[in-house]
Formats: structure tokens, C-alpha cells, sequence
């Protein structure tokens, strides 16, 4: 599985992706975040689901970059360009590998902003080739193993909410998933898109270098549940079991 989220912001683009990838009984690391470049505009890449086939994906979509002669000024152009070639390789592919009883299961987040794009833009792309524009009602986006990271962000982040809090949401996000998935964990991969900036910065961290937050959240989770208004647990425990009868 994965832990991939993309978050769009006022203040720009947060993504974040872990590195574990399981293959029958082994368990490797490799980099789920690209970044990708058309002339002087860039975009970053992060993928679940098939390795083989984000791979061929990839080297397609960089062989279509470096050639295009569409003017590229908005990124659901490139958006495009890597769906097309994302069909491409379903069409290539996903016969051979259905009868080996895989399935074409490639999820894919892109952002960034191109000259044209008044804001930074965050696409989710279907493994059909298909896509949405991640808005700002609910802005994010997870990939992979979801179920764990997806209350505490649904809880805490808003289109308006800084940089600065976004990363922390996003890590704890990703811790949870860690804690109760086998197949997530360190290092994460860390893009940051601040706006108009149209320039990516790229990030690692490893498990030793947060293992203090980790522990500060597991401990704030303990004592918010010893702190929290209790009258109503009051008013069952203090009946006599006869009385509750």
C-alpha cells in the first residue's frame, strides 16, 4: 500500500509520500515523488498502486514533455499529456497483467502552477486517465491507505490554513496511517509549492529524526482523553448496577 496527500492551499502546495513498497514477501524503499520539467515550468508527481507501471508511465511522460510543441501555460495541460500516456500503458499492458490477476490500479497526484494558472493547481488522475482539480471546499487529496490519515485532516485543514500547520497536519496524518498500516512507513518525501513561486522544494525525513513527534502526539492523545468534559461518562458510571438495571 501507499500514504500519499496532496493538500492545496492559499499559501501553495503541500505533498507528502511515504517510501515503503511491498513486493510479495519483501519489503523495499523507493522514492514515490517525482518532479518533472517543461522548459523553465515544473510539476511534482506522486503515484500508488503498480510499480511497473508508474515506471513505464514516467519514462513515457518524460519522452512526451521533451518533445510537446503544445504550449504548455497551464498545468491541466500536462495534466493531459500524463493521462494520455498513463492509456497508453493500460492499453499496452493491463491485458497481460489482468491474466496474471493484477489490476491496473495506478492513483495519481500532480501539482503545481504553470504561467497561465492564476493559483497553484492539485489534480487527482484515476487509473482510467481521467481526472478532478482538487478544490478549495475540500482541499486535499489522499492515495493509498487512507482510512487512518483522512479524520485527522478532514478535521483540521481549510483551503486558509498555513503552510506551517498544513505540514504538521499532514505529518500526523501520516503518522496514524504508520501506527496502524504494515505497508507505510519512513522515510517520507516532503514537496512544498509555496505560490507564485514556481519553484518546488523537495524534503526527506527520516523515522529517528521525528521520533519526538511521534511520541509528543501519542502522549497528547493520552492526556486530551484524561482532560475531556466527562459529565455524561459520570452519569453512567456512578449508577449502581442495580439501578441501571
Amino acid at each position: 500500500m501507499t500514504f500519499c496527500v496532496g493538500m492545496r492551499l492559499k499559501e501553495g502546495i503541500i505533498g507528502l509520500a511515504d517510501n515503503l513498497i511491498i513486493t510479495g514477501n519483501e519489503a523495499i524503499r523507493a522514492k514515490k515523488v517525482t518532479t518533472h520539467r517543461t522548459g523553465d515550468k515544473s510539476f511534482f508527481l506522486m503515484t500508488s498502486g503498480l510499480r511497473s507501471a508508474r515506471d513505464k508511465t514516467i519514462t513515457y511522460l518524460d519522452e512526451s514533455l521533451e518533445h510537446s510543441q503544445e504550449s504548455l501555460d497551464r498545468l491541466y495541460k500536462a495534466v493531459n499529456i500524463f493521462s494520455r500516456e498513463l492509456r497508453r500503458v493500460k492499453e499496452e499492458d493491463g491485458e497481460a497483467l489482468s491474466k496474471s490477476g493484477f489490476t491496473f490500479n495506478m492513483y495519481s497526484i500532480i501539482g503545481g502552477q504553470f504561467e497561465n494558472d492564476p493559483e497553484p493547481q492539485l489534480f487527482l488522475v484515476y487509473p482510467q486517465g481521467n481526472w478532478i482539480n482538487v478544490g478549495t471546499t475540500s482541499p486535499y487529496v489522499i492515495i493509498g491507505e487512507s482510512k487512518y490519515g483522512k479524520p485527522i485532516i478532514k478535521r483540521t485543514l481549510t483551503y486558509d490554513t498555513s503552510l506551517d500547520v498544513a505540514l504538521r497536519i499532514a505529518y500526523l496524518a501520516f503518522d496514524s496511517s504508520r501506527i496502524n498500516a504494515i505497508d507505510v512507513d519512513f522515510p517520507i518525501d516532503i514537496v512544498v509549492y509555496r505560490s507564485n513561486s514556481f519553484s518546488l522544494e523537495q524534503y526527506r525525513f527520516n523515522e529517528n529524526e521525528l521520533a519526538d513527534i511521534s511520541d509528543w502526539w501519542q502522549e497528547r492523545l493520552r492526556k486530551s482523553a484524561e482532560e475531556m468534559p466527562a459529565e455524561w461518562v459520570r452519569k453512567i458510571l456512578n449508577k449502581s448496577p442495580k439501578s441501571a438495571a
